[in-house]
């Protein structure tokens, strides 16, 4: 990497935030400063990093002087106003909202994916982090795509209650508490139970019947793997587990896959690790990657329904590879070709 950077976290206080200040950590990201921003009610709060607490300062339009690189978790409203004000303070963004993402003129990034596409961000000074669930099936699907080149997707998630912030766990583990003790409870964060529950309602209904979620998925996921041929169908489904997303993938390729032609593809891709082995009991699960960083496959078999088709179980920790660690990738790339 080039010199050290100037980074500031905006949102540094949530779960992403808090989680982008320790990948920076964990990764050994070239910092010369860190910045810590947050709204007024986390005034007088402190972000441990490298064994000091950092303390966190207000957001305001002046936060981005001498800046070179600003991450954003604060919410689609926070970056539509602040991302174009830290742009034209000299800072790169790289937003994780869903605020700029389907901007033509703002790439959408996955390292692992098209990281090419890193330079077009001096259109407006701004760089997109995928939705979560989008992140860790084009993680998996690029080397197949590569391979057969995909037609068609159709995919299940199972999404964790973390996806909706801290509000979402404490939610899941109020009800469970309550449920325990005989207590009754209203739903407040979600529509209905979440514990013991599965709800496929993840963000708005869209007239045509999908949710804000599923077609996040399909757009997404043909701007990044820059191919908009590729037909998606999704169903977004809320489960009651803390941490990891999990996903039911069905792909048709133009050429045929084999099995063991993708696992041996998979094996070799990068941010992805093959766990399949069901004889022993051995897939991938929520549990397996909480806390990591790798795009975990599993249940690779040839899909008996249909020619040149392909079943995988696809899990990734949804705050870290879902957000952060893709997030601080991203400025690992702007460190090291672009600034400085």
């Amino acid at each position: 990497m080039k010199n050290p950077c100037r980074v500031a976290v905006c949102g540094a206080t949530g779960a992403v935030g808090n989680q982008m200040v320790r990948c920076l950590e964990e990764r050994d990201f070239p910092l010369s400063e860190l910045k810590l921003l947050a709204s007024k009610r986390s005034l007088g709060k402190t972000v441990p990093y490298k064994g000091e607490d950092i303390p966190v300062q207000v957001l305001d339009k002046d936060s981005f002087q001498d800046v070179d690189i600003a991450l954003f978790s604060a919410g689609g409203s926070v970056s539509k106003e602040f991302a174009p004000i830290a742009a034209a303070s000299g800072a790169v963004v790289v937003d994780n909202s869903s605020a700029w993402r389907m901007d033509p003129e703002v790439p959408l990034v996955v390292p692992e994916v098209n990281p090419g596409d890193i330079a077009q961000y001096k259109t407006k000074g701004i760089i997109a982090n995928p939705n979560c669930s989008t992140i860790q099936m084009v993680v998996a699907l690029k080397p197949l795509h590569d391979l057969g080149k995909i037609e068609r997707i159709v995919v299940s998630t199972y999404q964790a209650v973390s996806g909706t912030g801290q509000k979402g766990i404490f939610e899941l583990l109020d009800q469970l508490r309550a449920m325990h003790e005989g207590r009754h409870f209203e739903p407040k964060v979600y529509p209905q139970q979440i514990a013991l529950n599965a709800l496929p309602h993840i963000a708005a209904f869209d007239p045509n019947g999908y949710t804000e979620e599923e077609l996040k998925m399909v757009n997404e996921t043909r701007k990044i793997i820059g191919d908009a041929s590729i037909m998606v169908s999704a169903t977004c489904v809320r489960v009651p587990v803390i941490y990891g997303h999990s996903e039911a993938v069905n792909i048709k390729t133009a050429r045929k896959i084999t099995a063991d032609q993708a696992r041996q593809a998979l094996a070799k891709a990068p941010g992805v690790k093959v766990v399949d082995n069901p004889a022993e009991n051995e897939y991938p699960t929520p549990l397996m990657c909480a806390g990591t960083d790798p795009t975990l496959v599993g249940r690779i078999r040839e899909d008996i329904s249909q020619e040149n088709g392909l079943d995988m179980w696809v899990c990734a920790d949804n705050i870290r590879k879902g957000a952060a660690t893709n997030a601080v990738q991203i400025a690992e790339i702007l460190a090291a070709e672009h600034l400085g």
